[in-house]
């Protein structure tokens, strides 16, 4: 029953998270005007507006002009329940933890998305990301203010050094991401989510060189990879952390 409550939160979330996605890039607000199909301009009813429901009772077209809905906004909702769900499961003994979790990881959504989308990561999600996360670890256990602050000082150093180094090859969004991560996650669990971030992104790199799909001089967005990063180490990044400095031990 309350696996099913968290879903349900999740689903509602995710459908805010559409907003954010649609409307941050373009500085619109958030609240006003209501939401609106993007083809025909109509407002969209509450009844058509459900996650994920209304997008198959609708056959994934617009009621009124029968534009086409894209599949992002059922994904994005699917995606936010499944990983809310994941949080409870990982963090149930704990409200905190999972509300905090709930806040980081449906920032990380959406910032994969408008990356993806956009080739931007607004400052308007990871700055006031930033100060939650320093906030939050004044009401937490599991990771410190002093391990948080450390987080974003890291975080921040590590990548104005790769910005340096690469020549502008990588962006300010990806510093402000990293220095979000590392408030929420504290410098240990940081490095394991640039470790992740770096693995995954060079792997795929390496794919769609030798597949052809990208050019040498092409540019791949980062952030998914730093958002996919932050997602392993928020939930395994401390018992990662105690594996490997375990190896030491013997």
């Amino acid at each position: 029953m309350v696996v099913a409550f968290v879903a349900l939160f999740g689903l509602v979330i995710g459908s805010f998270l559409n907003v954010v996605i649609a409307r941050v890039p373009e500085r619109r607000s958030l609240v006003r005007p209501g939401s609106a199909c993007p083809g025909c301009g109509n407002p969209i009813a509450w009844y058509d507006n459900l996650p994920v429901v209304s997008f198959f009772a609708l056959a994934g077209r617009c009621r009124a002009c029968a534009a086409p809905i894209s599949w992002r906004y059922p994904f994005v909702e699917s995606l936010t329940a499944a990983l809310f769900v994941l949080a409870w499961v990982v963090f149930a003994s704990s409200l905190v933890e999972f509300f905090i979790a709930a806040v980081l990881l449906s920032a990380l959504i959406a910032v994969t998305v408008i990356d993806l989308q956009y080739q931007i990561i607004p400052d308007a999600i990871t700055v006031p990301g930033v100060v939650v996360g320093l906030l939050a670890s004044l009401v937490r256990e599991r990771v410190s203010w002093l391990e948080a602050l450390l987080g974003v000082l890291v975080g921040t150093m590590l990548f104005v050094a790769v910005i340096v180094l690469s020549r502008g090859g990588m962006g300010g969004g990806d510093l402000k991401l990293g220095a979000m991560l590392g408030a929420f996650l504290g410098w240990k669990a940081l490095l394991v989510a640039l470790f992740v971030a770096v693995l995954v992104g060079g792997a795929m790199a390496v794919m769609l060189l030798a597949t052809r799909r990208l050019a040498r001089k092409d540019a791949i967005p980062f952030g998914p990879f730093l958002a996919l990063g932050g997602t392993v180490a928020l939930f395994w990044g401390n018992a990662l952390v105690a594996w490997y400095l375990s190896g030491f031990d013997r």
